[in-house]
């Protein structure tokens, strides 16, 4: 075997969104990187949509932003279509959604990278782990590619999506790959396998691509994005690209009648795909199945980019064969004579069980490895992405001799995420929502910066001129705030008009500016009459935003607050790494089974294990106190 004369502290396998994210940390932290792909051309290759963010997901790109990673300024560089979602709702469940230009993602990404310091960017196919005994027990010390060529490092991160064994289906014929047209990871796949980790098997899919040029736009609704975009990084402000609009059509009862006559040649619904599919983003043969009622279903027309004819019609990822695909497009309004240019497919992988990582996505059975992205069970490109900075972190840390670094769920839906992983496992593809998280007025998008920039300054990624435009940026926030809790007026016969005028209702009584601001349909500049010299009418839409949200809800977070102390509480309670679970007495076997699968780092992660009871924690929690006595 050739060993190659180089090593590395940390290696990173596959070019995917967490590959990108997780060499770009580990880099950025000082440590000798090496990142490897299948091909460099693919590196940062929007796989599937055309889209960055959406419902939750947007939270997790303005917070790998937040913490110093890439993708928030990646998806401006390319963003062509800006769109803010649920804007008529709360701010605990607004989010950020563009379209991209695939191409400029792909090439900004690697642009990046390519002259990233301290980053060596290598094509080959990695075939196996180097494992080597130390003190007894296994642990990574590097790769070797399909030449037999030995790369050392002491951290591996495998970022592999959906290249493990993976096999692509239309209709009922197939063919190895890990997407169409990439050759897919055996010997690696087998290698995991044989070192006895819990691995199943997942699916995924797409839709077939249309030429924009074939589709009759005048009968699809348009759907034009935001007049005033709001981007997703904090810290730049990358030229914005052309700007184009989306539009929607739906499907019909002939659409649902192919698709129900043709699921005898689906590999769905006739037992060829084993894996199981995301729940939250079907197929469009699984939602006629499942919401048989439905009489259509919301068919998003994507542009993949500016300069390509490529639509990607969201909403109709499919398996069936190429000749249904055709028939089911056609019977769309709009896609009468619709051309598809690449067909819909079913992707399957195997995936490792997170339950077997730490809460900072190490292998817990083999040190030094860090597992990120589909790897781990997840969908999306956001969620890999979330998995890969933090990976990438860790691995660096490790590689310094520091300790994890871990986001609670309480400071970023990044630790819900990694949380609901390494806790309760998957079965299924797992996608972030707000819903996941217990605390989501805290976890806004628009305070993700307050949140973490300073843990992303504090672990050396985000640099001191971006901390210190958050400084200032919560500084203004704080100090309007302050003014508005702290300013009085009384009922004079000016103020009673003013307030009248602005449509607030009438002012009996002394009252705060804060006061009057909770009051529907009063904004910042409603109140500038009250306070000239404060400039309220002035401020920019994310300083008036956040002044508006912490005045508005401020009762409402300060109680999530309270509960949210109360989880750090039981997170701070840490169980030793050697704790023998199965000595604890009055614990069930379904308890006692449970906590020795996951080996939870915490009580409170303990306590958030499925089947876990109270009682249990409150047993655990004194055995903890016992074993702390006695060492």
């Amino acid at each position: 075997m050739n060993v190659h004369k180089n090593s590395w502290d940390v290696i990173i396998v596959g070019g995917g969104h967490a590959g990108c994210e997780a060499a770009w940390a580990a880099s950025q932290l000082g440590c000798r990187t090496l990142l490897v792909t299948m091909n460099i051309d693919t590196i940062g290759h929007m796989s599937c949509n055309p889209a960055i963010g959406g419902m939750a997901k947007g939270h997790l790109v303005r917070e790998i932003d937040a913490l110093g990673g890439l993708m928030g300024r990646m998806a401006d560089r390319a963003a062509i279509h800006y769109k803010r979602l649920n804007m008529s709702k709360g701010p605990a469940v607004r989010s950020s959604r563009t379209q991209s230009d695939m191409r400029v993602y792909r090439r900004e990404m690697q642009r990046e990278l390519m002259y990233t310091d301290r980053l060596e960017i290598k094509q080959c196919s990695v075939e196996s782990l180097i494992l080597e005994e130390v003190d007894g027990r296994q642990q990574v010390a590097g790769i070797v590619d399909h030449l037999g060529i030995e790369r050392r490092a002491s951290q591996v991160v495998l970022t592999t999506g959906t290249f493990l064994r993976g096999l692509c289906h239309v209709g009922l014929k197939n063919f190895a790959g890990g997407r169409a047209g990439d050759r897919p990871a055996m010997g690696l796949a087998a290698q995991l396998m044989a070192l006895d980790l819990d691995v199943g098997r997942l699916k995924t899919g797409t839709t077939p691509r249309l030429d924009a040029r074939t589709i009759d736009w005048s009968v699809c609704e348009p759907q034009p994005g935001d007049a005033v975009p709001k981007r997703f990084s904090f810290f730049t402000e990358e030229p914005m690209l052309p700007q184009v609009e989306c539009f929607i059509t739906y499907t019909n009862k002939q659409t649902h009648d192919i698709i129900r006559s043709a699921l005898d040649r689906s590999p769905m619904f006739t037992g060829v795909i084993e894996g199981a599919g995301p729940r939250y983003c079907p197929s469009i043969e699984d939602k006629i199945v499942r919401f048989a009622d439905r009489d259509r279903h919301h068919i998003f027309l994507e542009p993949q980019g500016l300069d390509t004819s490529e639509v990607y019609p969201n909403g109709i990822s499919t398996s069936l064969p190429l000749d249904v695909q055709i028939e089911l497009v056609r019977s769309i309004p709009g896609l009468e004579r619709a051309e598809i240019m690449r067909p819909g497919y079913a992707v399957e992988y195997d995936f490792v069980n997170p339950i077997q990582l730490t809460p900072w996505l190490e292998l817990r059975k083999l040190p030094g490895l860090f597992l990120a992205g589909q790897i781990n069970g997840t969908s999306g490109y956001e969620e890999a992405a979330a998995q890969g900075l933090i990976a990438g972190i860790n691995a660096a840390r490790r590689a310094g001799r520091q300790a994890p670094f871990v986001l609670g769920r309480d400071q970023a839906y990044i630790g819900v995420l990694i949380d609901d992983l390494t806790t309760q496992g998957t079965t299924e593809p797992y996608r972030m929502f707000t819903s996941r998280a217990e605390y989501r007025l805290l976890l806004r998008e628009d305070n993700a910066d307050r949140r973490l920039s300073p843990l992303g300054h504090s672990v050396g990624l985000l640099p001191e001129r971006h901390l210190d435009t958050v400084r200032s940026k919560y500084e203004t926030i704080d100090r309007i705030a302050n003014r508005l809790r702290n300013t009085e007026i009384g009922p004079s016969e000016a103020n009673v008009a003013l307030v009248a005028d602005a449509g607030l209702g009438t002012l009996k009584k002394n009252t705060e500016l804060a006061t009057l601001l909770k009051r529907p349909g009063c904004s910042l500049a409603d109140l500038s009459a009250f306070v000239p010299d404060a400039g309220l009418d002035q401020l920019s839409d994310e300083i008036a935003e956040g002044v508006e949200v912490e005045i508005r809800y401020e009762s409402y977070i300060e109680r999530q607050r309270e509960h949210a102390a109360e989880l750090r509480d039981s997170d701070r309670v840490h169980i030793p790494g050697d704790f023998d679970f199965a000595s604890v007495p009055g614990l069930s076997n379904e308890v006692r089974e449970k906590l020795v699968s996951v080996q939870p780092a915490t009580l409170g992660q303990a306590g958030r294990i499925r089947g876990v009871t109270p009682a249990a924690i409150t047993n655990l929690w004194m055995w903890i106190r016992k074993a702390q006595a006695q060492a």
